[in-house]
C-alpha cells in the first residue's frame, strides 16, 4: 500500500506545467486529445463534431491509445502533452470490437510511454489510479463482468471501478505498479451495489490485434454482423431507441418504439443476449432473422447485416 500513496501522490502532483517529471512517473504518459469530425459524419449528432479526453502514449514515436469515440470519423487532430504542447497528430487506427482508437502525434511530445500491464493480475478490491489530463485520482475495482452497450458493442471482461471521475473517455487506469491496465469509456451510474463508476476497456485487449491496427488500420479479423438498431431495456423488453439511417434495420421498416422480441423463435430481452444471439449467425453479410412487435402487430423481419466500417466515414480519417 505504500508504493500504492506514493504513486497517487506522484500523479497528482504532475500536472501540467510542472517543473519536474521524472520519467518513471506513469502520468508523463497521459495526454490530451482534441478531435475535429465534420457535421456529417454519421457520429456528429450523437457524439459532436468537436471531442476531447485523455490518450496515453504508449511507445517513442508518438503513438497514443485512447478510446475510440474521441477519434472516429474526424478529419483533424491534435495532442496535447503536459507542458500544453499542441502537436497535429494523424488517425492511425480504429477497432469497434474493443472500443480503442490510435493516433500519432506528428511531432515530439513532452511525454513519455506507459508500460503496459495486464488485467489479468488485478481482483475485486483492488486500488488503482485513474488518470486524465492534468488529474489523478484513485478508484477500486469493484468488478470484472461483460458489457453490452446499445450500439452493437460487447466486451467481454470489462473493468468497474468507482467511484467515478468524470473526465473518464481516454482516461487511463493505472495499476499498484504503474502500469497501463485498462482505458476510459464510460461513467455508469451502478457498477456493482447500488455504486456509480466507470468502465475501462482491459488493456489486455490490444496486443493481439496491435499489429494489424498498425499495418492497416483495423483488425484483419472477419466483421462481426451489424444491424444497425439501438435498443433500450425498458421494463424486460428490448425497446429500438432510434436505428442508424441507411442501415441495415431502417431498410427493413424498423424504427423507434418498436420492441425487438426475438431472433427468429428465440426470445430476446436483454442487450447482451440479443447481441450474443446476432453474432452467432455468422461474420458482417449474414442474415439477421428478427419478430417485431409494432403499431401494426408482430412481424417477421430479415435483416442483410453489414460491416459497420462501410457504414462510418472513416476514410477521411486515414
Amino acid at each position: 500500500m505504500r508504493r500504492l500513496a506514493l504513486l497517487i501522490v506522484a500523479l497528482l502532483i504532475a500536472v501540467p506545467g510542472a517543473a519536474s517529471r521524472a520519467d518513471d512517473n506513469p502520468l508523463n504518459a497521459v495526454v490530451e486529445i482534441q478531435s475535429a469530425v465534420p457535421a456529417d459524419a454519421r457520429t456528429a449528432n450523437s457524439l459532436g463534431t468537436v471531442r476531447t479526453g485523455g490518450g496515453i502514449v504508449i511507445d517513442s514515436s508518438g503513438l497514443v491509445l485512447t478510446i475510440g469515440y474521441l477519434v472516429m470519423e474526424s478529419v483533424e487532430l491534435w495532442v496535447v502533452d503536459g507542458e500544453a504542447n499542441r502537436i497535429a497528430a494523424e488517425m492511425v487506427a480504429y477497432d469497434h470490437e474493443t472500443g480503442f482508437g490510435l493516433v500519432r502525434a506528428l511531432g515530439t511530445l513532452a511525454a513519455s510511454p506507459a508500460v503496459l500491464g495486464t488485467a489479468d493480475t488485478l481482483s475485486q478490491g483492488d486500488t488503482l489510479v485513474a488518470a486524465g489530463p492534468g488529474f489523478a485520482r484513485a478508484t477500486v475495482l469493484v468488478d470484472v463482468r461483460p458489457f453490452a452497450g446499445g450500439w452493437e458493442y460487447l466486451l467481454e471482461d470489462a473493468l468497474y471501478t468507482s467511484p467515478p471521475i468524470p473526465n473518464f473517455g481516454g482516461a487511463a487506469l493505472f495499476s499498484e505498479d504503474g502500469r497501463l491496465v485498462g482505458v476510459g469509456s464510460l461513467i455508469l451510474g451502478d457498477v456493482g451495489g447500488g455504486m456509480p463508476g466507470n468502465l475501462y476497456v482491459p488493456v489486455d485487449l490490444l496486443p493481439p490485434i496491435l499489429g494489424d491496427l498498425l499495418a492497416f488500420g483495423r483488425s484483419t479479423e472477419p466483421a462481426r454482423p451489424w444491424i444497425g438498431l439501438y435498443p433500450n431495456e425498458v421494463d424486460g423488453a428490448l425497446v429500438v431507441g432510434r436505428v442508424a439511417k441507411d442501415g441495415p434495420a431502417q431498410t427493413a421498416g424498423i424504427g423507434p418504439g418498436d420492441v425487438i422480441l426475438g431472433i427468429g423463435e428465440e426470445p430476446v430481452n436483454e442487450m447482451e443476449q440479443l447481441w450474443r444471439k446476432v453474432r452467432a449467425l455468422g461474420d458482417a453479410g449474414v442474415d439477421v432473422p428478427l419478430k417485431v412487435l409494432s403499431g401494426s402487430g408482430v412481424r417477421n423481419v430479415i435483416l442483410t447485416s453489414r460491416d459497420r466500417r462501410s457504414w462510418l466515414k472513416l476514410e477521411r480519417s486515414y
